[in-house]
């Protein structure tokens, strides 16, 4: 596969999500940038705001089996995960998957439910697989998760730990739509949702082929420089408490290598790097008064990169 046809199946994506999660580009751009580089994705925002559209948008695209799990605050990591259940006429347990073992899964309103159902996420999203009753479960491939999250104000939520957060290659924030946008939507939606007739544009062997190819996408020195000393402000700055980790930095320049490739380059530079500052960024940072605080975090970060020549 070569960059362009790889550029092609990016903007192809775009496009077809675009066509049913209407005036927000730059969200559909960004998550699809996750998806060939093989990261997760965080959605805060209020309920209603097409979240859920945009996560199955993106599975019914790529052709990937798609599950909505609800977080609430009895769900337990056996309902993510799956069960071991005794069979009587096998006199044995039987390995009963749960809806993690889905291409594309849905957590929505990960924040509603503790901190214990939260983790069973991890080892899921970092590795690929998950470990039940001393065996390991392979998960298929492509995978990935879509959170939702509330913001922290409302009623019953959990905020998510520091390790869960750093599992999220991006945080984003999709608001409500313009007006105008608004107003074609409620003009043309019926008594059917859109989402529901989207075709597959890309299938998995070519979206493994994409994500393969963003792999190899060359990073100049300078530009790895350039980002590592972004990381080491937040590490030294006087409001924060915990900069950016190690893991965010190889998230981050996963990204960087992803939307090079979408602009049919096989080499990064400094702009792909300072698109994804904040949304790859701003949501691994620990504040020195406590809490999440998205405002603020993104906007220190923001004045970081600004006060970080750029490489030539």
């Amino acid at each position: 596969m070569s960059p362009e046809a790889a550029s092609r199946i990016a903007a192809d994506l775009v496009q077809n999500v675009s066509s049913v999660f209407r005036g927000k580009e730059q969200a559909v751009r960004w998550t699809v940038a996750s998806a060939i580089a093989r990261g997760h994705v965080l959605l805060e925002d209020v309920p209603g705001v097409g979240k859920t559209t945009l996560a199955l948008a993106l599975a019914r695209s790529l052709g990937l089996s798609f599950q909505r799990v609800q977080f609430t605050s009895d769900l337990l990591p056996g309902d993510i995960v799956g069960v071991s259940v005794f069979s009587q006429s096998r006199e044995a347990f039987t390995f009963r998957p749960g809806p993690i073992f889905n291409g594309l899964v849905l957590a929505d309103e990960i924040n509603r439910t503790t901190p214990r159902t939260q983790s069973a996420l991890l080892e899921a999203m970092s590795e690929g697989r998950v470990s039940v009753d001393d065996t390991t479960y392979e998960l298929p491939d492509p995978f990935l998760v879509l959170a939702t999250q509330n913001p922290l104000d409302h009623h019953g939520t959990y905020p998510l730990p520091e390790s869960q957060l750093d599992r999220f290659m991006m945080r984003l924030s999709i608001g409500y739509p313009r007006r105008d946008v608004e107003r074609a939507i409620i003009m043309e939606r019926g008594m059917v949702e859109p989402v529901q007739a989207l075709e597959a544009v890309c299938s998995s062997d070519a979206l493994r082929a994409v994500q393969s190819m963003a792999s190899r996408v060359h990073v100049e020195e300078s530009l790895v420089d350039y980002v590592l000393e972004v990381v080491e402000r937040t590490r030294t700055h006087d409001q924060i408490r915990v900069g950016v980790s190690t893991r965010g930095v190889l998230a981050m320049m996963r990204g960087v290598r992803a939307i090079a490739l979408m602009e049919g380059r096989t080499f990064a530079v400094p702009d792909d790097a300072r698109e994804l500052f904040v949304p790859t960024l701003a949501h691994r940072l620990s504040m020195t008064s406590g809490g999440q605080d998205r405002g603020r975090s993104e906007a220190l970060i923001e004045s970081i990169v600004a006060s970080v020549p750029v490489p030539i």
